[in-house]
C-alpha cells in the first residue's frame, strides 16, 4: 500500500499532465489481460498519447481546476485515462481500433477542446480523416482555382499556335 507522500507525488504528476492534455479519453478496463494492456499502451504511445490506470479519488482532485475536472468528478468502478495535447483523432481511431479487437476495454466518455462528448462522439471523432488528410484536401481545394486559371490561359496561346501550324500545312498563307 501507498505512503502519503507517494500518493501526493502521483496525484501531482497526474495533475500536471492533466493541465497539458487538451483531450482525455475516459474508459474501463475490467477483465483486461497483462498482454491486452501492453498492447493499448504502446498503441496509444503509437498515436502520440499517454495512459494511466488511475484510482478515482485522485484523478477527481487531480483534475480539480483543469479542463477535465467535469469529465473526471464522478468516477465509479475501475477507470483508466487516456489523454493528448496533439492530434485527437489519432488517439480515437486507436482507442476505437483497440476497443473493436478487445471487448473487455469499453469507453465512458471523453473531452475534445474542453467539451465533454459521450461514446458516440469519440466514435464520430474516430471517423474523422487525419489532420494531415484534411490539410492536403484543403490545400488542393485552395490550390484548384489556380491551376484552372494557368490552364485557361495558357490554353489561348496553345490554340493560337495550334490554328497557325494548320494554316501552315495546309498552305493557308500566302507570302
Amino acid at each position: 500500500m501507498k505512503k502519503k507522500p507517494e500518493k501526493q507525488k502521483d496525484l501531482d504528476t497526474l495533475r500536471e499532465e492533466l493541465l497539458d492534455a487538451a483531450h482525455v479519453f475516459l474508459a474501463g478496463y475490467e477483465k483486461t489481460t497483462v498482454q491486452q494492456d501492453y498492447e493499448l499502451r504502446k498503441t496509444i504511445r503509437g498515436a502520440g498519447g499517454k495512459y494511466k490506470v488511475v484510482k478515482n479519488t485522485i484523478a477527481g482532485k487531480a483534475a480539480q481546476g483543469t479542463r477535465s475536472a467535469d469529465l473526471l468528478k464522478a468516477l465509479k468502478g475501475m477507470s483508466s485515462i487516456a489523454y493528448t495535447s496533439g492530434d485527437p483523432v489519432a488517439l480515437a481511431k486507436a482507442l476505437t481500433a483497440y476497443a473493436k479487437a478487445n471487448p473487455s476495454f469499453t469507453f465512458r466518455a471523453g473531452m475534445v477542446e474542453g467539451h465533454v462528448v459521450d461514446v458516440a462522439g469519440i466514435e464520430a471523432l474516430a471517423n474523422l480523416p487525419a489532420k494531415e488528410e484534411i490539410f492536403a484536401k484543403l490545400l488542393f481545394l485552395i490550390n484548384a482555382p489556380a491551376q484552372r486559371l494557368v490552364t485557361a490561359v495558357s490554353g489561348v496561346g496553345r490554340n493560337l499556335a495550334v490554328v497557325v501550324d494548320q494554316g501552315v500545312k495546309e498552305n493557308k498563307f500566302k507570302s
